[in-house]
């Protein structure tokens, strides 16, 4: 019996390996995979991925606009408005309250400006043809040459007749202009003012129900620990941002306002008001501004001279605020690489427009304290935040 076990056993051990064979295998499948070229084949296929949800982000985020950007600056506005709301909970005063107090005034005074804005504009917005021939006329004078000048003044004088003929009908094919498109997007703009304020309204009502349910939503104590501390950090900084940012164009306004008022130039108020809306784009903004009072001067004002005034106070007020003020008032933290603010504005304009160009800074603030909290984006944080001055320079 035990032989034949013996026996059995020794039929069942496996025999020596028949090199031959794994050779011929091992040809026949070809040289082994590199370790390598499976790393470089495992970034490609990672690079691939992130391009392809970056593309599909950006579509979204095109093709939604209706729908996310009330979304957005309801979240922004909630992020500004939440310290109010809890700091006066705190004294006794119910969130809802609160809540409806500040978007009923903010949404009144918005509507308000705009009414007390709508005669101006559309002045400006009716007498756009004849600023655009006055200023050809100057440029004409101050270019010297006779040829330009009575080739303007021809244009001058037959817009002018044109414009003074009378009993003649005249039909004339137009493009629709900023006002009746404007007309044409009222529903949709109307509705999404509407959507912003009720879901801002509704944020601010809540409370901290988002910090409870973020904290009751993330796994581990550390993922609480690390969530609740960025939608902190993100309030505070876009918060102090915001606020800090709005006194200072508010002041920058009124100091506009009142050096244009010492100058022929008209309507001071508007133009306070316009400077201040426009520093909310930084760098942008104000080159904006110098440009537009500059024409406005231009055609307003007699001479060359009295018309550089305008523009040389616009610009001394925003020299002074961009250089002196908002440095010292915002603070290192928050100072942000001048070439990733450019490209947030030139992105969120191409895919928001002009309110995405108000909203991309607050945005670029918020993907920088995000970024700094999670592991693996430090590099983009570090990235994003502008050049430490202690450092020097290396070649």
């Amino acid at each position: 019996m035990n032989k034949k076990i013996i026996s059995q056993l020794r039929d069942s051990k496996p025999s020596a390996p028949d090199t031959g064979a794994e050779d011929s295998a091992t040809s026949a499948a070809g040289p082994p995979t590199h370790p390598t070229s499976t790393l470089t084949a495992h970034r490609m296929l990672t690079i691939s991925i992130i391009g392809m949800f970056v593309m599909s982000v950006c579509g979204v985020l095109y093709f939604a606009q209706s729908l996310l950007l009330p979304v957005v600056l309801a979240f922004l506005f909630a992020l500004i408005l939440s310290p109010v709301v809890r700091w006066l909970y705190r004294r006794g005063i119910p969130e809802p309250i609160t809540a409806f107090v500040l978007v009923f005034s903010m949404t009144s005074s918005v509507l308000a400006g705009g009414y007390w804005l709508s005669d101006p504009i559309s002045h400006w917005i009716d007498d756009a043809p004849r600023i655009e021939r006055q200023v050809r006329f100057k440029l004409a004078q101050m270019a010297g040459t006779i040829e330009n000048i009575q080739e303007a003044q021809r244009r001058v004088e037959k817009a002018t007749q044109r414009d003074t003929k009378s009993g003649v009908q005249e039909v004339v094919v137009k493009e629709p202009n900023l006002l009746s498109q404007a007309a044409q997007g009222a529903p949709e703009i109307f509705g999404g003012i509407a959507l912003s304020v009720v879901l801002l309204l509704l944020m601010l009502s809540s409370g901290d129900m988002f910090y409870e349910k973020l904290i009751k939503a993330l796994p581990t104590f550390k993922d609480k620990r690390r969530g609740l501390r960025i939608a902190k950090d993100i309030e505070r900084e876009i918060s102090r941002y915001l606020l800090t940012v709005f006194i200072i164009n508010v002041c920058l306004g009124i100091c506009v306002a009142i050096g244009l008022s010492f100058t022929p130039m008209p309507n001071p108020v508007l133009w306070g008001l316009a400077a201040a809306l426009l520093n909310f784009v930084p760098y942008l903004g104000a080159l904006i501004g110098i440009a537009v009072v500059a024409i406005v001067a231009l055609v307003s004002l007699p001479t060359l001279g009295a018309a550089m005034v305008p523009p040389a106070i616009y610009m001394v007020c925003t020299a002074v605020e961009g250089q002196l003020i908002t440095p010292s008032l915002v603070g290192r933290r928050l100072q942000i690489n001048s070439v990733a603010v450019f490209l947030a504005i030139a992105f969120w304009g191409w895919l928001w427009g002009g309110v995405g160009i108000f909203i991309a800074v607050p945005m670029l603030i918020i993907v920088k304290v995000f970024s700094h909290h999670v592991e693996g984006l430090g590099w983009l944080s570090e990235f994003l935040g502008a050049r430490d001055k202690h450092m020097p320079a290396e070649d």
